[in-house]
């Protein structure tokens, strides 16, 4: 049944992308929701309207003022991040169910805002020092980037218990059969 609300949230690095690519990949009943960001791409690798919606802070702040976000959060200092109401109505015009690859506090905020649609899913990792041997290994920060997100993961594991499923990521293909699972389970609700 379309209209509902996937939401996988989780500190950087603990693998929630990799599960949602792969949700995708293999659901056709899934449709991606794309955040509004003001951050910089990240390389080549991330496009806008793809991976994100890049805007200038003021564009950000404009779509603030005219109400177009269900939620919004300067998640790092400057650093703004949103789901547009319009990506929603987008995906669920299109007869599909919306999923979301968003931080803790994004998550929570749109698992109050859908309610019994949705399902809430917060992907951790075994340990700080596995976190921190992943963020290393992207090879996409700064040490001092990476210092701020293992600070900011340490805060956002307190909030694992207002989410409906804690899915620890140990083993990729595991977690990615979990996810599946969950989602089979939700559709069915």
């Amino acid at each position: 049944m379309a209209g509902k609300a996937l939401i996988f949230s989780a500190p950087s690095g603990s693998g929630k992308t990799t599960i949602v690519k792969h949700l995708l990949n293999t659901n056709t009943d899934l449709g991606f929701s794309i955040s509004a960001s003001t951050r910089d791409k990240r390389g080549r690798v991330e496009e806008h309207g793809k991976d994100y919606y890049f805007l200038s802070p003021e564009e950000f702040k404009n779509k603030i003022i005219n109400h177009e976000f269900i939620e919004w959060e300067e998640v790092y200092a400057g650093n703004f991040y949103g789901t547009l109401t319009s990506e929603i109505e987008r995906i669920w015009s299109e007869g599909k169910n919306v999923i979301f690859d968003v931080d803790v506090k994004g998550g929570i905020s749109l698992k109050n805002y859908f309610g019994d649609k949705s399902l809430a899913i917060f992907v951790k990792v075994p340990s700080l020092e596995v976190l921190e041997q992943r963020l290393n290994n992207r090879s996409t920060e700064s040490a001092d980037s990476i210092s701020q997100r293992l600070f900011k993961a340490k805060f956002e594991m307190t909030f694992q218990d207002e989410f409906d499923v804690v899915l620890v990521n140990e083993n990729l293909h595991d977690s990615l059969e979990e996810a599946q699972r969950l989602y089979d389970e939700f559709k069915k609700k």
